[in-house]
């Protein structure tokens, strides 16, 4: 599947936690079902083609979004270790101010 990244689009990141402020090297994404999957904690997670994402994760959900400007390469970086396609996930390079957006 190919997942292209813009430069100035949102940045999501799921959690089962609340909080204001993501730590360095949390894991962020601009796929927003993505996000929307890992907040519930899944131990499995998978995706065809299309983009259809399965998953096993049971626990409550909350849905953030990076409340501040993001640079590629400077505040953030391909996840060096996902099995995902490319750009799927990034890591943070230092901590980052998120909004909660939704409970899943």
């Amino acid at each position: 599947m190919r997942i292209e990244i813009n430069p100035n689009g949102i940045w999501y990141h799921g959690s089962n936690n609340i909080f204001s402020e993501l730590r360095k090297g949390s894991t962020i994404t601009q796929w927003r079902e993505l996000a929307e999957a890992f907040s519930h904690q899944p131990l499995s997670l998978g995706y065809d083609d299309d983009g259809l994402i399965q998953h096993n994760g049971t626990e409550k959900g909350y849905l953030y979004i990076i409340d501040e400007s993001i640079k590629v390469g400077k505040d953030v970086y391909q996840h060096p270790g996902t099995t995902m396609d490319l750009n799927a996930e990034f890591l943070t390079n230092r901590p980052l101010r998120v909004k909660l957006i939704k409970e899943l």
